[in-house]
């Protein structure tokens, strides 16, 4: 079999798939974007096609390490989500091969399904009682949402307080037995990080999220000083060895490699083996499309250490389309007691809808970040 054409389209709301074809008529999807970013990774997409066309498509450690190695110049998030997408489309193309989901591939599961979370809020938190409330009833047994607004580096406790009052609620409303979990966003500079960390040490949260960006990881070591709560961090570090100093750090309790960042499912299969080695707990992050989700559910499906999953079914950001709607067989992605089943088509597991794809393709998006300022007119973290 030989790759023949490698197709990268853009998608609303915010995505970038890839389609792999194949002189044997197999093809594969592949989810390759940075949110915000989309045309530069599908162009960096286009410019690995040199290293494809015309190769063997089952080579896929080969390819991998052609595409990381085969440019001077390394790594980064450009680069390596243009990397992932690749890498599960060639999974795919694999097991439709083989006729078998990607895990049996790669030594079979150990699992038969993964708890899965939902968020609430929005960008900014408002209403997150209720919705927590109303996404419980609907079976999720954890939610995530933002933590707060822009924070200065010192900023109003008005604000710390406003945080304590939405998780309260949350709390009291959902129970004692409802898993919360926090996303600061890296928003949240050292000095408020620790103020925050402590004083939601009461709620038992299932863990904080980017207490602070990860290139501060020297001073992870505050956040966990300061409280007992779970720190998770990983959504912006971009392979293995991105990982390393997170993992050796020791104050890293579950990491969120990003499956459409971190170099795709060969890569975060590795990543997930060093943090089982340091007892580190694998959360994959996946706040975009249906390829994203079907290949995290591929890993989590082989991963003992993987605890919960991340997807973006009804997240603020999905506008316009979400994420069934680029999926046929999307009845296989239902939720039930706060869980999925793991994918059982041949491949990622996944059945696109390529039609919609191409048509959506013709007017591509270009969706960007909002730019916060704060009160005194400088540029906030978004």
């Amino acid at each position: 079999m030989k790759i023949t054409n490698v197709n990268a389209y853009l998608v609303p709301p915010r995505w970038c798939f890839v389609e792999i074809e194949t002189d044997e008529g197999i093809t594969g999807w592949g989810e390759p974007v940075v949110e915000g970013r989309a045309s530069t990774v599908r162009e960096a997409v286009n410019e690995l096609k040199t290293y494809l066309i015309g190769a063997d498509p089952g080579n896929i450690e080969d390819l991998w390490q052609v595409m990381y190695r085969g440019g001077f110049y390394r790594g980064g998030a450009v680069m390596m989500s243009a990397i992932a997408g690749i890498d599960q489309a060639l999974w795919d193309i694999k097991g439709k091969k083989f006729g078998a989901p990607v895990y049996e591939l790669m030594g079979g599961r150990c699992r038969d399904r993964i708890q899965v979370y939902s968020w609430v809020g929005g960008d900014r938190p408002a209403d997150t009682a209720a919705a927590a409330l109303e996404k419980k009833n609907a079976g999720f047994k954890a939610v995530k949402m933002n933590a707060t607004e822009e924070l200065q580096y010192v900023d109003s406790y008005v604000k710390v307080y406003a945080v304590l009052e939405r998780v309260a609620a949350i709390r009291e409303a959902c129970g004692r037995d409802f898993g919360i979990a926090i996303d600061f966003h890296g928003r949240v500079h050292k000095p408020m990080a620790k103020v925050l960390a402590k004083k939601l040490e009461e709620f038992d949260l299932m863990f904080i999220e980017e207490p602070l960006l990860i290139n501060n990881l020297e001073s992870f070591a505050d956040i966990a000083r300061a409280c007992s709560i779970p720190i998770a961090t990983g959504e912006r570090s971009f392979s293995r060895w991105d990982f390393k100093p997170i993992l050796e750090s020791g104050y890293v309790d579950i990491i969120q490699p990003d499956l459409s960042h971190a170099g795709g499912i060969t890569e975060v299969k590795k990543i997930a083996a060093m943090a089982e080695a340091y007892d580190v707990a694998l959360a994959p992050h996946c706040p975009l499309g249906p390829i994203a989700l079907a290949s995290c559910l591929q890993v989590d499906a082989t991963c003992h250490n993987a605890v919960i999953q991340e997807q973006s079914i009804g997240i603020h950001y999905n506008v316009g389309n979400e994420v069934m709607d680029y999926v046929l067989n999307r009845e296989e992605f239902r939720y039930d007691d706060g869980y999925v089943d793991l994918p059982v088509r041949p491949g990622i597991g996944v059945e696109v809808n390529r039609e919609l794809v191409l048509e959506k393709d013709k007017n591509p998006h270009s969706w960007k970040n909002p730019i916060w300022r704060h009160y005194d007119g400088s540029v906030a973290e978004w």
